[in-house]
């Protein structure tokens, strides 16, 4: 019997669609999912207004639902495994629907936030299961490459989509529509999902790993909303510290655990394949560049050029449509090449399109100033995001697929989190001892909001430049790690010793 049909068992249903049909409804799920995390942020003054919230508990709209799907992708990815990747996605789409549904409904902060929390539970179950679907209906090659190039650069589409239709949504018929919009295409979704998806699962499976589970799930919550929360409590107080150390014993109680059971949460053998390993640690990096990026440039457009929120949400668009042309090239080049050159020219790209945001003055127009970093961030983003995607599953074998889909998942909202947690740190650092200097003039005060973007964007360069080195000098250099064909049976081992000695 094949390798793949030991590993791997499939439902009738959906088998005679076509792959790009099956390609479509997963990426509409993973649109869905990464335009929730920034739909709220030109909302959240009609939130504040409409449910009377404090400034402090407006940052939970967002961080509860980031936090919550960073925090169960990976289990989110082995359960879909263990149980069956269509069956996940179904249950995700139900959950992230009737929690959008109660968000709309909420008449407080604590119940919108709770909602908010409850959407990112169903996204983590979303994002892993769709992706493993899309790497076992594509074999590894060029046919997936593209496939992961379409989704790759959703990841950075959604995001800039969210910004737009969030201040559309909400200056039209109402904030409570940015969430009651994903009612109708969640539950369509998960109607239609046994129409066009094959099952698929690990057929062979061992006892559930209930006690490795809690503790990573344990941790990545923890890490994830410990660094959300540093640059408002500080680095140094012992709530940060005393976390952190929390975050290293759960994680350290993890790896013990899955070196001694039979059926681990994340097999650790996955980790011997140096080019998903080089993959997730470059996303780490790499996101947290972009997510400071997306958010410091969302406020030196208001703080520093005047813009309203729908305004600053529209000068976004060139953005996107470099994302997805970046998303293009890289596509078509990871079929000639290997990953470490396109990502190489990827993040230098991003480095040089910060360097100009970091130079760009608060007088200064759109189309001179922040058009051209903004067409250089997008081609980055594009190129660096989907050769990232397809890095993270070369030798990750179909019963492995919700592992390393939750895992590259994870080291982007991980990386998302720390990248903006770094940079606020350093952006912010004595602002308010300078403004209360400014005596509440505005042009003193635009000079401060300037300063403080600025250093924003220099630090993204700085991280950029570190992910660019990582990349340089670990990520393995043969062309055959991103083009190769799939192994037949009994291949497999071979081709994970050869990727892991590079």
């Amino acid at each position: 019997m094949a390798a793949s049909d030991a590993t791997t068992a499939r439902s009738a249903s959906g088998a005679g669609l076509s792959p790009g049909l099956i390609l479509a409804f997963v990426c509409m799920g993973q649109f869905m999912v990464f335009t929730d995390v920034s739909i709220v942020n030109l909302a959240l003054p009609s939130i504040q207004e409409g449910l009377g919230m404090s400034e402090v508990s407006l940052n939970y709209i967002v961080t509860a639902y980031a936090t919550v799907l960073g925090g169960f992708l990976l289990l989110g990815g082995r359960l879909a495994d263990t149980f069956g990747r269509r069956r996940l996605i179904q249950i995700g789409f139900v959950i992230f629907a009737l929690a959008s549904l109660t968000s709309g409904l909420a008449e407080n902060g604590t119940m919108l936030i709770a909602s908010r929390a409850v959407q990112g539970f169903g996204a983590a179950l979303i994002t892993p299961a769709a992706l493993a679907i899309l790497t076992n209906t594509f074999a590894e090659g060029p046919e997936r490459n593209k496939a992961l190039g379409v989704w790759g650069s959703l990841s950075g589409i959604a995001s800039i989509v969210g910004v737009i239709l969030g201040g559309v949504l909400a200056d039209t018929w109402g904030w409570e529509w940015i969430f009651w919009i994903n009612v109708p295409i969640g539950l369509g979704a998960a109607v239609l999902a046994p129409r066009i998806l094959p099952e698929s699962k690990a057929e062979e499976r061992g006892k559930f790993d209930t006690l490795g589970a809690v503790t990573l799930t344990a941790g990545l919550l923890l890490l994830i909303f410990t660094l959300g929360e540093a640059t408002t409590v500080g680095w140094d107080t012992f709530r940060t510290i005393g976390s952190l150390v929390g975050v290293v014993v759960l994680l350290t109680a993890f790896v013990v655990i899955e070196a001694k059971v039979a059926s681990p949460m994340m097999p650790l053998r996955i980790f011997r394949l140096k080019t998903m390993r080089v993959a997730n640690i470059s996303a780490v990096l790499v996101f947290g560049t972009f997510g400071s990026l997306f958010f410091f440039a969302s406020l030196f457009m208001q703080q520093a050029f005047g813009y309203s929120p729908l305004k600053a949400g529209f000068a976004y668009v060139p953005l996107a449509f470099s994302v997805a042309a970046g998303a293009g090239i890289a596509s078509g080049l990871v079929t000639k090449m290997a990953a470490r050159p396109v990502v190489m020219m990827g993040l230098t790209l991003t480095v040089a399109g910060l360097l100009l945001m970091w130079r760009a003055p608060a007088d200064g127009s759109y189309v001179v100033d922040l058009l051209a970093p903004f067409i250089l961030l997008g081609l980055g983003c594009g190129m660096v995001f989907v050769t990232l995607q397809i890095a993270a599953f070369v030798g990750v074998t179909d019963e492995d697929a919700g592992v390393g889909a939750g895992l590259i998942n994870t080291s982007q909202e991980a990386g998302g989190a720390l990248g903006l947690a770094v940079v606020a740190t350093i952006a912010y650092s004595g602002m308010s001892t300078e403004m209360a200097a400014t005596g509440g003039k505005p042009e003193l005060i635009a000079e401060v909001h300037e300063a403080a973007n600025h250093d924003a964007f220099l630090s993204g360069a700085m991280l950029g430049t570190v992910a660019l080195l990582v990349v340089t000098f670990l990520m393995p250099r043969g062309k055959q790690s991103m083009s190769s064909a799939p192994a037949e049976a009994g291949e497999g081992p071979a081709l994970v010793k050869a990727d892991a000695e590079k």
